[in-house]
């Protein structure tokens, strides 16, 4: 888990990491300069204050330690990480746009790599249309954009896939989903649950790209961590 300092995907969790380190220091009684001392100043307390600014990058190392010196588990620390930034899918504060009577427009976040995972683009490309009967029961949904060749030849580069926000293993069994992995790189693949962990199944296998079926323990799923963002509803692809 290393963050960049720069207007991407890894800045977005290194500064919400930086807001829940600085909330749970508050929240414990500690200053700056306390905690610092409880890290045998191994950070100190300049260091921890551009931490919680998000004015310096915050390496793993250094984040693990800083969760232990507050007696915090930094799995624990960092799956809230994530669950803010997944609540957060609306990159750029988009929102849904009325079109017509029976239709929504939803934001096309950016490009997920069907391949080698990489980093999930927060720009947004453009807006598209869906029914607006998918949003019963509160759903939400975005699109991304393909780029790869992993999920050929049900999925082609430049592709639009619309994914329902959901985060259920269960549900995105045996599904074509967005996955992110060890939290911020984010891959399309099927999805199969296994017994004791989970597979992540690219389309094209017989190929000369290197694409392969990778899979993840249950303990791996936890640590890493693996979690489904998004299944796929529908794909749109254009002449």
């Amino acid at each position: 888990m290393d963050f960049d300092n720069n207007e991407n995907l890894d800045y977005q969790l290194n500064k919400i990491a930086s807001a829940i380190i600085k909330e749970k220091r508050i929240k414990k009684g500690y200053s700056l300069e306390e905690l610092a001392n409880k890290l045998d100043n191994i950070v100190t307390r300049q260091s921890l204050f551009r931490y919680e600014t998000n004015e310096a990058r915050m390496k793993n190392t250094i984040f693990k330690q800083i969760c232990l010196a507050l007696n915090e588990d930094p799995n624990v620390v960092w799956n809230e990480i994530n669950n803010r930034l997944i609540s957060d899918l609306n990159f750029d504060n988009a929102e849904l746009v009325e079109a017509n009577n029976d239709t929504i427009q939803i934001p096309v976040l950016g490009v997920i790599k069907a391949g080698i995972p990489i980093e999930a683009q927060e720009n947004i490309l453009e807006y598209i249309d869906i029914p607006k009967d998918w949003l019963k029961g509160e759903k939400v949904y975005y699109g991304l954009k393909i780029n790869g060749d992993s999920m050929f030849p049900k999925y082609q580069s430049d592709d639009i896939v619309i994914f329902e926000k959901n985060e259920d293993l269960h549900e995105a069994d045996n599904k074509d989903c967005a996955v992110m992995i060890n939290g911020f790189d984010a891959t399309f693949k099927k999805v199969k649950l296994n017994q004791d962990g989970i597979t992540l199944i690219p389309y094209n296998i017989d190929n000369t790209d290197g694409f392969e079926t990778t899979y993840y323990d249950s303990e791996q799923i936890q640590k890493l961590p693996i979690r489904i963002i998004g299944i796929a509803r529908e794909k749109r692809t254009r002449l």
